[in-house]
C-alpha cells in the first residue's frame, strides 16, 4: 500500500470518530498562548469544516493532486494576511499526530511515518507561501 493511500485510510477512520476534530483543536489549542490567540474569535464550528478540508487537500496532494488549494492556504496564512508563523505548523502537526493516535485504532508506527511524509510534504507548499 503507497504512503498516500495508508494515510487516506487511517484519515477515514479518523473522521469515523464523532469528536475527532474536537479533539485536534483541544490539542492544538493547549500547545501554546500564541496559538490560543488566532483562534480567540473564531466560529469553531466552521472551523472544523475547514480543518476537515484542509487535511484532506494535504492527502489529496499527496496522492497526485496539483498544489492549487494548498498555494491558496499558504496566501490566506501568509505574513500578509493572518501572518501564522511557520513555526505553528510544528505544533499543529504534532496536534495532528496526537490526535490521529487517539482516534485511529489501527494507528501504528508505520502509519505515524507514513503521515508525517504525506504532512511534511503540504505543509512545505503552504509555509513557501509565507
Amino acid at each position: 500500500m503507497s504512503t498516500a493511500d495508508r494515510v487516506m485510510q487511517s484519515y477515514g477512520r479518523c473522521c469515523a470518530s464523532p469528536d475527532f476534530f474536537d479533539s485536534f483543536y483541544r490539542h492544538f489549542l493547549a500547545s501554546s498562548p500564541e496559538v490560543r490567540e488566532k483562534f480567540a474569535n473564531t466560529e469553531m464550528n466552521g472551523q472544523k469544516l475547514l480543518l476537515r478540508q484542509g487535511i484532506l487537500n494535504l492527502v489529496m496532494h499527496a496522492r497526485g493532486m496539483p498544489d492549487t488549494k494548498l498555494r491558496a492556504l499558504g496566501c490566506s496564512h501568509s505574513r500578509a494576511a493572518m501572518d501564522i508563523r511557520p513555526e505553528l505548523y510544528v505544533l499543529w502537526q504534532q496536534a495532528l499526530l496526537q490526535t490521529i493516535g487517539e482516534h485511529d485504532q489501527q494507528y501504528c508506527n508505520e502509519t505515524r511515518n507514513a503521515w508525517n511524509e504525506v504532512l511534511d510534504k503540504g505543509i512545505a507548499v503552504i509555509k513557501a507561501g509565507y
